[in-house]
């Protein structure tokens, strides 16, 4: 047995459980601490799903997550609950949560997410100071998906030259072209994009050094996808709490990582930056 290799001899029984209890304890120590000493600035929100043992079967569970930046420009991890990304109530029992462990409300300026049904209101509803920032890879994903295949490229050029523009005089002045240039080609991609348009440039109200980070839900995703890749060897979760386990286990790893790269320390002279901002 692994026990016997690690530490000489076989855990009982009993012993296994006691520590998978006294880790459990931990876990929801951490999950549920005091926030009242974070001044969070931004939030980034985005849920993940996870085949989770569930009384015996097996059901495909979504985790909600959160992740603050501070005004210093440090992240992390404010919050993982499990609940349907796509229920409105969910979101905003998540957030109370949030705000109940002390999380102060008012200093929240911006909110990060990807536009799903009923999110975007219910966050500013809970968080009133705070405008909404929806994700441009998936607005554009969304606006594209209206697009026929020979087109896409040419389309994607030009949304890149709106979301991307200097100033939000120069991207409107973009939009107005691809308006102009695109309304009868593609009235349906064209649509979606207006209808979306403030909600994917209201970063340009914040500080130019933090654009780049604020145009995407990148920060929260890349978190996912750490997720998924440490879970993907187990393929079936055992239990919600075990879930928990694992994804405190990641959160704080990150957080490690992060201290070195905070918000608003993006060099200018990066090529992918030089690339975006030209």
């Amino acid at each position: 047995m692994l026990s016997r290799r690690l530490i000489g001899r076989e855990l009982s029984h009993e012993e296994v459980s006691t520590a998978n209890r006294e880790l459990t304890g931990a876990v929801e120590k951490w999950r549920n601490r005091d926030l009242s000493a974070e001044k969070i600035k931004y939030i980034f929100v985005d849920g993940v799903i996870f085949k989770m043992r569930v009384k015996g079967g097996i059901e495909n569970t979504p985790v909600l997550a959160a992740i603050g930046v501070t005004e210093a420009g440090a992240r992390l991890v404010l919050g993982l609950q499990s609940g349907d990304k796509e229920s409105a109530a969910n979101w905003r029992e998540f957030f109370r949560d949030i705000k109940n462990r002390g999380l102060d409300s008012s200093s929240v300026r911006l909110g990060i997410m990807d536009g799903l049904s009923g999110l975007e209101n219910v966050f500013k509803e809970e968080f009133s100071n705070a405008k909404v920032q929806r994700c441009q890879v998936h607005v554009a994903r969304n606006v594209l998906a209206k697009v026929p295949h020979k087109l896409k490229k040419t389309v994607a050029d030009d949304l890149r030259s709106i979301f991307y523009a200097s100033s939000r005089e120069k991207a409107d002045e973009f939009h107005k072209s691809f308006f102009e240039k695109w309304d009868k080609e593609v009235p349906s991609a064209v649509k979606s994009l207006t209808q979306s348009l403030d909600s994917c440039l209201t970063f340009f109200k914040f500080p130019e050094g933090e654009w780049i980070s604020l145009r995407t839900t990148n920060i929260i995703e890349r978190l996912n996808k750490e997720f998924k890749r440490r879970t993907k060897s187990m393929e079936i979760v055992a239990g919600e709490n075990a879930c928990y386990r694992l994804l405190a286990f990641i959160s704080l790893k990150m957080e490690l990582s992060w201290r070195s790269n905070p918000i608003g320390k993006v060099r200018p002279n990066l090529p992918l930056y030089q690339i975006y901002t030209k």
